[in-house]
């Protein structure tokens, strides 16, 4: 037997679900981001992305943008995959990344398997949601059956690696 104290479950929210959301199109929203140090000694924008309808709303998949890193690949790499945020939410000029917040956005997740890890969600692909950006969430989101990415996926698509 442990002696924990008194805990109260009531104040305290239960835990999240981090299993893997099926592959397919989510209607999203970045909730969250920071710039925070790399390993290797440059920046990653970290985001964190919120399904905002259907079946799996209000939960989240997270993206880490190295937009400041020793490897010019991964910095292109990057820079890219905010210009297909910016691009699917009409914000082509931003300064703070909290002008990314809350605006409507398409996004394609996969699952992405490592080795030694679990499977994870990734964002493939950032659209502009039908009827124009800032309109009411898509229907309900395109869900296939999960399916694994390819487990050799290129060094730069490990997320963690950072």
């Amino acid at each position: 037997m442990a002696m924990i104290g008194h805990f109260d479950a009531n104040s305290v929210a239960p835990a999240e679900d981090f299993s893997p959301i099926p592959v397919g199109d989510y209607p999203m929203q970045i909730t969250d981001s920071d710039l925070l140090p790399t390993k290797k000694g440059g920046h990653r924008l970290s985001l964190t992305f919120e399904v905002t309808d259907g079946q799996f709303k209000g939960r989240k998949v997270w993206a880490n943008l190295n937009l400041d890193n020793p490897n010019p690949k991964a910095v292109e790499i990057a820079q890219r995959e905010l210009s297909a945020i910016c691009h699917a939410v009409g914000k082509l000029q931003v300064s703070d990344s909290q002008e990314l917040h809350y605006k409507p956005m398409l996004c394609r997740v996969d699952i992405e398997t490592q080795e030694g890890y679990s499977p994870k969600n990734v964002i493939k692909a950032y659209k502009a949601l039908a009827g124009g950006v800032g309109n009411a969430p898509a229907a309900a989101p395109n869900a296939p059956a999960a399916t694994p990415a390819s487990p050799s996926s290129p060094p730069w698509a490990n997320k963690n690696a950072a």
